[in-house]
């Protein structure tokens, strides 16, 4: 597992195209995202696991980053294989890179 900052993760994005996978609650979707992500909120991975692809890259996002890293690590105990982490969350992004993001 990777676990990016920020702003690696921006540069990272710049050269790769990752699928970028939010496990936040519809109403945290609402207030703010990353337009090309898909939304998977935490408590609906396990009925929808098997839509996803164990092989390819994804970047796994939440509101501060805990817990993108929880589902992180239970997709690596699965097999997923590359598997990468936003440190911060999509709060740290907002603050860091993207400043219209709207902070909740």
């Amino acid at each position: 597992m990777q676990d990016l900052t920020p702003e690696a993760l921006e540069e990272y994005l710049e050269f790769n195209t990752p699928l970028l996978l939010d496990v936040r609650e519809q109403w945290e979707w609402d207030k703010c995202h990353f337009d090309e992500a898909k939304l998977l909120p935490m408590g609906q991975i396990m009925a929808n696991i098997d839509t996803l692809d164990k092989n390819q890259e994804m970047v796994v996002i939440c509101h501060h980053g805990i817990r993108s890293m929880q589902v992180v690590r239970y997709f690596e105990s699965i097999g997923f294989t590359s598997m990468i982490n936003l440190r911060g969350g999509i709060d740290a992004w907002a603050k860091t890179i993207d400043h219209s993001m709207a902070l909740y």
